[in-house]
């Protein structure tokens, strides 16, 4: 078992034994489900029962991920150095981060603060302990470990972060050494590796609100236990998905089943073994008979691929209906066999899939701003400002099946022809940039009016 397996499966024993009093918020039925989750997408072992070579979590997370930033872009709404660095610091992970919020169904944004910005290390749901939540399903005290592997030795760090009574953010940190990797092993020095040089045991931040961190939580009903806890994007097709695996072994030991044999006496394969002629045994078969009955028989039965296709076909389909996916998207399905309300439906579900998880990333995003505006400041972070998250932000995620930004557009300059609407209103819209304020309305016409005054012919 490798140690992030040792650490997943110890980790409530683990984290009690470091901060007594932490008790692991989430159910075992949870854990149990965060770590099939994981196992599905990370595991490639077939097994008796199961082969997982058609890696429908990967395709799943994978597709919905690259469909959501398709055409996504971000600029700060104004020009703002310490903005431009955040938003530069989140894309660094910001696929990182999409990816393990699909697979286990909650991530965290952990901002580190830079000379001139900030970095973001994405913590994973299968890493982290949950040790308390709100009434918003917003977690109020967490657990991480962070593994490092260095001369031979395994480091951990343990940090807890949780709300004082004052609510003001306390953050504890421990390290432990292993020679193992299988247990935390000893505590060790926080400035035994220089990374953690510069970590405290405890520190209290009174200038953030909440953990300082930034949660990403997939937006679906929790289908397992029913509780607060996030769940995996591909939660509720688990089921399916192993289905589909152990179809997928069925099918395979089919083909190795269905290989051409010749069954023959055993007597026949003592004599040929001594040299003169070697029969192969996955070819060659040898029974226990009557010496009188020696002979062969030839064994090569009808392949039932066929069957255990079709299947397979349907699990898909019902994969993608339970998760939201457009028809054939997972397994491409004749055109004959997809009705055009078929096609319209499930092209409406995967939009608003996707919509559902571009709302996730943009919320974290103006989340992000305040985090790191407020830490920004503490830490005296050069150009450091606290942001605003809705006016400083300026964010397009271009067309969608159910929305054409493009006619859209052609509309709104429409109306501005006929005089019907002020031109800095259309272009403040198509640049998603504020337009409430004279201010904000004065910012487009410098930054954009003469774009405005060539695009209707006034220049």
């Amino acid at each position: 078992m490798s140690f992030f397996g040792a650490l997943f499966n110890n980790k409530i024993y683990h984290f009690e034994q470091a901060y007594p009093g932490a008790k692991d918020y989430t159910t075992p039925a949870m854990q149990k489900a965060i770590q099939d989750w994981f196992q599905l997408y990370f595991d490639n072992e077939v097994t008796e029962e199961e082969d997982p070579c058609q890696r429908l979590p990967y395709t799943i997370v994978n597709k919905l991920a690259r469909t959501c930033f398709a055409e996504y872009e971000v600029t700060p709404a104004k020009e703002n150095s310490f903005a431009t660095e955040v938003l530069r610091g989140l894309e660094t992970v910001r696929k990182k981060a999409m990816q393990l919020a699909l697979i286990g169904g909650e991530a965290w944004l952990k901002p580190v603060p830079r000379p001139n910005g900030f970095s973001f290390t994405v913590m994973r749901r299968d890493m982290v302990v949950v040790l308390g939540r709100g009434a918003d399903g917003e977690a109020t005290a967490l657990g991480s470990a962070e593994i490092t592997q260095r001369d031979g030795k395994f480091y951990t760090l343990l940090e807890r972060r949780s709300l004082d009574e004052a609510g003001r953010l306390v953050i504890e940190n421990k390290l432990y050494c292993s020679w193992d990797g299988q247990s935390l092993g000893v505590p060790a020095a926080l400035d035994t590796l220089p990374e953690y040089a510069d970590l405290q045991p405890e520190a209290v931040i009174g200038a953030v609100d909440g953990l300082g961190v930034i949660s990403l939580r997939v937006p679906l009903e929790n289908c397992v236990d029913g509780s607060a806890d996030a769940v995996s994007v591909y939660a509720a097709a688990a089921g399916l998905i192993h289905n589909v695996n152990h179809n997928e072994r069925q099918l395979s030991r089919e083909f190795e089943n269905g290989e051409s044999r010749v069954f023959a006496s055993a007597d026949i394969l003592d004599k040929r073994k001594n040299g003169k002629r070697w029969l192969p045994p996955g070819l060659f078969v040898g029974i226990d008979d009557d010496l009188k009955n020696t002979g062969v028989t030839i064994f090569s039965p009808a392949l039932r691929q066929e069957s255990f296709l079709a299947r397979k076909k349907e699990y898909l389909r019902n994969v993608e209906s339970l998760i939201g996916l457009k028809r054939g998207i997972l397994g491409e399905v004749e055109a004959a066999q997809r009705t055009a309300t078929e096609v319209t439906s499930s092209q409406g579900d995967y939009s608003l899939t996707i919509q559902d998880l571009q709302q996730m990333w943009e919320k974290a995003v103006r989340q992000a701003f305040v985090v790191c505006g407020r830490l920004g400041t503490l830490y005296k972070v050069q150009g450091a400002v606290e942001l605003d998250p809705d006016q400083s932000i300026a964010m397009d995620w271009g067309n969608g099946i159910l929305y054409d930004k493009d006619k859209e557009w052609s509309q709104t300059m429409q109306l501005v022809s006929a005089g019907m609407l002020r031109p800095e209103i259309a272009l403040a819209w198509h640049y998603g940039l504020p337009w409430e304020t004279p201010k904000d309305l004065e910012y487009v016409r410098i930054k954009y009016m003469p774009e405005v005054e060539r695009m209707t012919g006034d220049e």
